[in-house]
This record gives structure tokens, C-alpha cells and sequence, in this order.
């Protein structure tokens, strides 16, 4: 049976660690709100964003060909991977990991793995594959201070790789944000442009009357580049609120455990005390009548 001071030790050292979950699952959830509040902001306009450019590419009587939209024979694929730059998170970042072997496994098992380069976006990724060969420029540091331009760079470096051929196929792997204590993984294409999931339909279109300028071939082409990098961008930020709700519930499980061990170890303290006292008693006792018998 443990000492008292070694119990004792135990009880400090849990509820030091408590008080700490307790904090950092109040700062997860002050950032969570934050984060929240951007990608709710951000899906509408990364939604009617994808609208405006599957209406425009419909409603002229030539095709516009892109870039972006060309599909060639996959040889070489590029795969963002998208963690968080810290842990204590539960499984966040891991699942993401599962997510690439499992997205490897089912689209890219026939490619040699020299052909599947990584951009990790996190430092989490940017330790995990960094150690599986060079990565495709460095972006360990981007939640250190999100924004908009930090993204852009990323998704600049992939656009550009797959317009000279460098890249085939460029997916994104990323926990998409549900609530507090659900976080989806998902991946999607980001190049080659696959079609709009809900084609719009003739009675849809025949309403809208666009006016171009100064072309819609030009308007068409900027677009297209800019509703790539928000797309990555809305993964980011989507992955940005995960994380906290991840983290906060993962520091909220970890603060229940720590009082349940807390409670034990209470009830181990004080069996223990309880045990020393009574053989502290039954000493004296004896004593007393060794001297009472002598």
C-alpha cells in the first residue's frame, strides 16, 4: 500500500492537472466561438461563389476551357493535408492521417509512392510526413496567424503545379466542423474542377440574364482561380473550428477523469490514514498492557 505523502503527492499532482484541463477547455471554447463565427460566415460565399461560376459556364453558346478543369491521366498527385499546429486535441489530427492512408488506399493504390508528394498545412502534418520524404513548401505556421493570404500562398503552389504538370490530381484531406464533439472527415478534389454536384437546370438558368464585362471569357477565368483558393481557404477554416471543438471536448473528458481520480484517490488517502491510526492505536494499546502486565 502506498505511503500517505505518496498519496498525498498523487492528489496535488491531479488536481494541479485538472485545473489546467479546466483552463485550456475555457480557452478552446473562447477561440471556438471565434472560429465558428468565420466558417459560418465563409460557407455561404464560398457556396455562391460555386453558383455564380456553374451559372456563368452554362449560359454562354461556347465552351470556356480553363486550366484548371483539364483531366489528365493520373501519374502524380499532390495531397494537402490539413492538422492542427498542437495536440491534446483527442484524435483530431490522427483521423486526418487515417484519412490520406485511406484516400491513398482507395483512389492512388496503383501510383509508386514516389509519385504522391504532400503540402502540409499544421505542424502536426508538417512533422508527420516531414519525416516521410520533402514536402511541397512550408506552411507549419498557418493557424499561428489565419488569415485569407496565408491560404492563398498554399493554394497558389498547387495551382501552379498542376497547370505545368507537376500534379495530375490535387486532394485535400480535413476535419469538417459539425458541432463541438463531431468533426467529419472529409476529402475532396480541389484540381482538376469536377462538375457542380447539383447541375443547374435549364428552368433554373433560363432567368438569369448576366451582363458581362469586359468578357465573360475573362470573368470567367478570374473566377475560376479564386473559387479554388477558397475552397482550400474554407477547408482551413473548417478544420480551425474542428480543432477547437475538438480540443474542448477532448479537455472536457479529461477534466471528468481527473475527478474521478481524484475521488479515488481521496478514498485510498483516507483508507490509508485510517489504516495508520488504528495501528497507531493498537501499538499504544499493547504498550499499555505490556506495562500493565510488568
Amino acid at each position: 500500500m502506498a505511503s500517505l505523502k505518496e498519496v498525498r503527492n498523487r492528489i496535488q499532482s491531479v488536481s494541479s492537472t485538472q485545473q489546467i484541463t479546466k483552463a485550456m477547455k475555457m480557452v478552446a471554447a473562447a477561440k471556438l466561438r471565434r472560429a465558428q463565427d468565420n466558417i459560418i460566415r465563409m460557407r455561404p460565399y464560398a457556396q455562391r461563389l460555386n453558383t455564380i461560376l456553374a451559372n456563368l459556364t452554362r449560359t454562354a453558346d461556347v465552351d470556356i476551357v480553363s486550366d484548371y478543369g483539364v483531366a489528365r491521366e493520373v501519374r502524380r498527385v499532390l495531397v494537402i493535408a490539413v492538422t492542427s499546429d498542437r495536440g491534446l486535441a483527442g484524435a483530431f489530427n490522427s483521423n486526418v492521417f487515417k484519412g490520406v492512408n485511406a484516400a491513398i488506399a482507395e483512389r492512388y493504390a496503383d501510383l509508386p509512392a514516389a509519385n504522391i508528394s504532400y503540402m502540409a498545412i499544421g505542424k502536426k502534418a508538417h512533422d508527420y510526413y516531414g519525416r516521410r520524404g520533402p514536402l511541397v513548401g512550408n506552411y507549419a505556421h498557418v493557424f499561428a496567424k489565419l488569415s485569407f493570404e496565408t491560404v492563398r500562398e498554399a493554394a497558389e503552389v498547387a495551382m501552379e503545379g498542376f497547370r505545368n504538370g507537376t500534379y495530375d490530381e490535387v486532394v485535400v484531406v480535413y476535419n469538417e466542423f459539425r458541432n463541438v464533439a463531431t468533426q467529419i472527415i472529409r476529402t475532396e478534389q480541389l484540381l482538376p474542377l469536377v462538375p457542380a454536384a447539383a447541375p443547374v437546370t435549364a428552368s433554373a438558368t433560363a432567368n438569369i440574364d448576366y451582363l458581362f464585362e469586359p468578357s465573360k471569357e475573362e470573368i470567367v477565368q478570374t473566377l475560376i482561380p479564386q473559387s479554388i483558393k477558397i475552397q482550400l481557404y474554407k477547408a482551413v477554416l473548417e478544420s480551425n473550428a474542428s480543432e477547437h471543438g475538438a480540443r474542448m471536448t477532448a479537455m472536457d473528458k479529461a477534466t471528468d477523469n481527473a475527478g474521478e481520480l481524484l475521488k479515488a484517490l481521496k478514498l485510498t488517502y483516507n483508507r490509508t490514514r485510517q489504516a495508520a491510526i488504528t495501528t497507531e492505536i493498537l501499538e499504544i494499546v499493547g504498550g499499555a498492557e505490556a506495562l500493565a502486565a510488568g
